[in-house]
């Protein structure tokens, strides 16, 4: 699926598709940073309920979607020159974002233990980058060569996804547990934690927003950046983010998801911090590098905390809900730049504003971590305290005053 859909990307990029560039006027940018919204409007609300309700939906859905990537490539293939293609293209998005909610949400499936979903989660990540790269080659030899382009590139996806239709037949048969009819407390702490959790990884992909759009027009606003720049900070963020995903089930094996989001947002404040200090082009590409690292790592402990806590039943619409906020979280931060130009014109300023961020996410993580914890604690209205004897203890009449055992 994810090597289908670089092809897409290479394809379009030989289209009217990417007219909009970064460099082009602010309102032009805003309106793009909204129109990446509009998948999560069609997928959010429709997705989740389908994924839940049906016994085999899950798998159902990702079958369709492969099938029906194949068919819209097909499409835009003849349509790669003309307007048919925005239409087009924005179908295979809706169809992507389809597909990523309902594999989150089909991982569990796939594993025996609790403890293998960071392996799963990291695995999953680590083969989507491999494979891009992988079908990258042949997708650039069709783009060379004069008489083929990029609608060859698009009937070349459709093979791909043809080929992803017959493996999502071999999914396992998951059927989905009923949901309970009354949420216990357990599961309200449980529910707690994982909002908590959200909000961490909501400002870490809120901080990736912020320092894509911070990058691109604070370099181009300075005088004397040469051009190459903007591909150095590029594939440091690319190559952090595949370290990310690799180092993510060695971080679980020495703490748990918790700590590991807790821990991305510290280092993303402390490196943020030290590359406002220095304030040069090789600091800002650390710091994209460092990002890259910490946003995949906390969002695999991300994943692995709703596939372990989050019911069964609402798996689907969960992450359905919580990928719209994140991306939601993400335009925010990119239109922080592009609406308070002072930080794009003052790079190290931005990221000043970037780890005072991470920093207080991190704080406020802490916190509320500790507040559900010192909750758990509590003892229950129902059960009497350690010290008291119970009222069916014949100990309990004649004790009185008398110490404890």
């Amino acid at each position: 699926m994810l090597a289908g859909d670089t092809l897409i990307t290479m394809a379009l990029a030989d289209s009217l598709f990417f007219s909009i560039r970064p460099g082009a006027a602010r309102g032009k940018v805003i309106l793009y940073l909204l129109l990446t919204m509009a998948p999560f409007a069609v997928v959010g609300p429709l997705l989740g309920p389908v994924l839940d309700k049906s016994r085999t939906g899950r798998r159902t859905v990702v079958i369709l979607s492969a099938a029906s990537r194949a068919l819209v490539c097909l499409s835009m293939a003849h349509h790669l020159k003309g307007l048919l293609l925005f239409p087009e293209a924005f179908a295979a998005l809706v169809l992507s974002k389809t597909y990523l909610i309902t594999k989150s949400a089909l991982v569990p499936s796939a594993v025996d233990r609790e403890e293998e979903l960071v392996d799963a989660n990291s695995r999953l990540a680590v083969l989507g980058v491999v494979a891009g790269f992988a079908i990258a080659a042949p997708g650039a030899v069709l783009l060379k060569v004069s008489f083929l382009g990029g609608d060859w590139v698009l009937r070349l996806a459709a093979v791909v996804f043809a080929c992803a239709t017959v493996a999502a037949f071999r999914l396992r048969r998951a059927a989905c547990d009923p949901p309970p009819p009354v949420a216990d407390e357990r599961q309200q702490l449980r529910a707690a934690g994982i909002r908590l959790a959200a909000s961490a990884m909501a400002v870490l992909r809120g901080i990736v927003g912020f320092l894509t759009f911070l990058v691109t027009f604070g370099f181009r606003q300075t005088a004397g950046v040469p051009a190459f720049w903007f591909g150095v900070v590029l594939v440091a963020s690319l190559v952090g983010t595949f370290f990310g995903n690799l180092l993510a089930p060695r971080l679980r094996r020495l703490v748990a998801e918790e700590r590991m989001l807790m821990g991305a947002l510290l280092v993303v404040a402390f490196v943020g911090l030290v590359a406002a200090r220095f304030g040069t082009r090789p600091a800002v590409a650390a710091l994209a590098g460092t990002v890259g690292v910490a946003a995949a790592a906390a969002k695999v402990a991300f994943d692995s905390i709703v596939q372990r806590d989050a019911p069964d039943a609402a798996r689907g619409q969960t992450f359905a809900r919580f990928e719209t906020r994140f991306q939601l979280v993400w335009v925010l931060g990119a239109a922080v730049p592009v609406v308070v130009t002072p930080l794009s014109r003052h790079i190290d300023l931005g990221m000043v504003v970037l780890a005072f961020a991470a920093a207080f996410a991190a704080f406020s993580y802490a916190v509320g971590r500790k507040a559900v914890a010192h909750h758990a604690s509590e003892p229950r209205a129902s059960e009497p305290r350690a010290s008291e004897p119970r009222a069916s203890d014949p100990r309990a009449s004649d004790q009185g005053a008398a110490e404890p055992t």
